[in-house]
């Protein structure tokens, strides 16, 4: 790993793909410990929601020991993101199908999806690990235009399991901390 990472203020947005937390939340100490400073986000649904995948405080505890600091969930914590310009980039991991039709469509209803406004807003790069069932069917149009997008960057993504979920698509997470070492050295 380089020291692009180094000092980097960057924004890490979970949103509710349930599923994908105990992998997704590794790749937040990575980026700590590669010397970043990660303030941590969560959508309402996933920052309240207790699933099979897990208690939703106990993720809130596990990513707030991590960082150092408190989780941004409500509107009105991220407001600030960006007139204060307090985060350099933002990741959105997992980024789901609801997240990004959201996107897509200029909807900005959600904590998660306040932060990624805020950031477009001050011409800040974005970046999305997509998670979503529908990938290659509904959002298959949203996907399209976002990756048209100036600003936005997906984390590399492929088919998760074509047999018994046909339109699901999902990041590869091995290729988040370098997919956002790429978009910082452009």
């Amino acid at each position: 790993m380089s020291d692009v990472l180094n000092g980097v203020k960057i924004g890490f947005a979970l949103t509710a793909s349930y599923c994908n937390f105990k992998v997704v939340i590794p790749y937040i100490a990575k980026l700590v410990e590669a010397g970043a400073k990660v303030i941590p986000i969560m959508s309402q649904n996933s920052y309240t929601y207790d699933t099979r995948f897990g208690k939703a405080e106990d993720f809130v505890a596990e990513i707030e020991n991590i960082t150092g600091e408190k989780v941004l969930k409500t509107s009105v914590d991220v407001e600030p993101l960006g007139p204060k310009n307090m985060i350099d980039i933002i990741i959105v991991a997992p980024c789901t199908g609801n997240t990004l039709a959201k996107l897509a469509n200029g909807i900005t209803d959600t904590s998660v999806l306040g932060a990624v406004k805020t950031m477009r807003r001050n011409d800040k790069p974005v970046v999305l690990a997509i998670a979503t069932n529908d990938a290659l069917a509904l959002n298959m149009s949203n996907i399209f235009k976002l990756q048209n997008t100036k600003g936005i960057t997906f984390v590399p993504f492929g088919q998760d399991d074509p047999k018994s979920k046909p339109h699901s698509m999902i990041a590869d997470w091995d290729k988040i901390l370098e997919t956002v070492e790429g978009v910082l050295r452009t």
